[in-house]
């Protein structure tokens, strides 16, 4: 997979090139090496892609979203085989163990919610629902049927949003969030197909109608690192501005820490979906998350 993360906002047409991305804006072309994109961002209701590019970005794992009339990502581009042992590790996934997947769950819970408390703490918020944050973390069970993940969730929104902040409601800070969300949960499905695995099913999301069930999984501890930039750079605004939807998409580009390394978003992901196969998979206890903080490159 590639490292560069393009957004394209005007474009008439989007063609392969020898083997090149050729953007093609009214007399203007620019040619961008397939090989080197991780993330393409279609944000023109109106750009015509060719076949032959669809395929290309495919064959190289590119992560490809398409986003509607109200820029808000609609559609992925994801290949049918991602992997050569593809058909086995489908196989395992069918046949992950209920217990291993509900202690599994209550690991991914409190990690969440540490990385949430960590936002708290960076933003200065209030110590006393940092101090019942942690009174959660120690009384998640396994497969979280106390639902602290719940729990938590709405105490930490609130604090950090503000008390008449409801998740789901349309505003602009919403936006933000689900925007991305999006993007974060299109680059781990490509992620996951290109181990050979899945999206559709899950650990503790069962969605019948959810192709990304597995995803959802994943996506829960980096969630925070979208709420970090909302709330520092949202929060006095009204409408959903390009330029935020530009640095959600980058906020893929920069680093974290896990397993005591900074690496990048993309290499994170890998690190951590790692991790969770193990778990599944073998009798030993390999789990590792990123922390919620970014660094540039």
């Amino acid at each position: 997979m590639g490292y560069r993360v393009i957004y394209i906002e005007k474009c008439e047409y989007l063609r392969l090139y020898l083997d090149n991305l050729k953007v093609e804006i009214k007399n203007d072309t620019l040619l961008i090496p397939v090989s080197d994109i991780q993330i393409l961002v279609i944000d023109n209701y109106q750009s015509n892609l060719s076949v032959p590019l669809i395929n290309k970005l495919t064959d190289n794992n590119v992560c490809t979203i398409i986003c509607g009339v109200d820029h808000l990502p609609k559609s992925y581009i994801l290949p049918m085989n991602g992997h050569f042992s593809s058909s086995g590790n489908i196989s395992k996934q069918i046949c992950w163990d209920s217990k291993r997947k509900d202690d599994l769950h209550a690991m991914i819970v409190k990690m969440k919610i540490l990385n949430q408390i960590e936002i708290l703490k960076v933003n200065n918020k209030d110590f006393e629902v940092e101090k019942k944050l942690y009174e959660f973390v120690d009384s998640v069970v396994s497969g979280d049927k106390t639902n602290r993940e719940g729990l938590a969730a709405k105490m930490y929104f609130r604090e950090l949003f503000g008390d008449d902040f409801i998740r789901f409601d349309e505003d602009v800070i919403n936006a933000g969030l689900n925007y991305g969300y999006s993007i974060f949960r299109s680059l781990i499905s490509s992620i996951i197909v290109a181990k050979g695995y899945l999206p559709n099913l899950g650990i503790f999301h069962r969605g019948k109608q959810n192709m990304f069930n597995l995803s959802d999984d994943v996506i829960e501890v980096f969630r925070p690192i979208v709420d970090h930039y909302v709330y520092n750079n949202m929060m006095e605004d009204i409408l959903f501005k390009q330029e935020h939807r530009e640095a959600l998409i980058q906020l893929t580009a920069k680093k974290i820490e896990i397993d005591g390394r900074k690496q990048t978003v993309n290499n994170a992901i890998y690190v951590y979906l790692e991790s969770i196969l193990k778990e599944l998979e073998t009798s030993k206890d390999v789990y590792l998350f990123p922390k919620p903080i970014l660094y540039d490159l």
